[in-house]
This record gives C-alpha cells, sequence and structure tokens, in this order.
C-alpha cells in the first residue's frame, strides 16, 4: 500500500448501505461552526475514523460507498483526481469544503 496522505477514513455498515467518512487528519478533533446561532459540529474519529489511508484505499472505499461524506481540502481533491466529486460538487462546512455523495443504483 502506498502511503498515507493526511488523510483518515472509517467505513459504516447500516443495513444495506456501504457509508465512507473521511476527512483531512488535522480537522479531527475540531468545532466547525454551523450557521450563525453560535453552534458547532465536532469533527471526531468516532464518524471520519483515525485511521491514516492510501489514496488508494480511499478511492477503493469510494467505488463502493453508496453514501460518502468528504470533509477537507486534501480528501475533495482525491475524491475530485478519482471521478468521485465534479468542480461544482462540493459546499463548505464552517469553511471547510465538504461533499456528500449519494449513490443511486
Amino acid at each position: 500500500m502506498v502511503g498515507s496522505v493526511g488523510v483518515v477514513m472509517r467505513v459504516h455498515r447500516v443495513r444495506t448501505e456501504f457509508v465512507v467518512a473521511a476527512c483531512d487528519a488535522e480537522l479531527l478533533g475540531q468545532d466547525l461552526p454551523v450557521g450563525t446561532a453560535g453552534r458547532t459540529v465536532r469533527i471526531s474519529a468516532q464518524f471520519y475514523g483515525d485511521r491514516a489511508v492510501s489514496k488508494e484505499e480511499l478511492l477503493w472505499a469510494l467505488e463502493r460507498a453508496t453514501i460518502a461524506n468528504l470533509l477537507g481540502e486534501r480528501v475533495l481533491e482525491l475524491a475530485r483526481e478519482g471521478g468521485f466529486v465534479g468542480p461544482e460538487g462540493t459546499g463548505r462546512l464552517g469553511g471547510v469544503p465538504h461533499a456528500e455523495i449519494i449513490a443511486m443504483h
């Protein structure tokens, strides 16, 4: 396996769903602001995982995902390179690039 690219990932299996959650490693533990009411969302290892993965492992998981939640510059660049996210297919969560993918089979 090629070395880590600064991305962590966790796969969640929920009934028939294969959910891939991945983010740039340095985002773990951060609280990102959501909306204007002072609320935040914690970027947790419980959801995004804490295991560093290679580009190949991330793309392998995204190929099989029915749902993906991606957060951060690096993880979204890798998803773009793999053809999973287009240039207009991202938003922002607390100022950080974010995308959610739902596969329709």
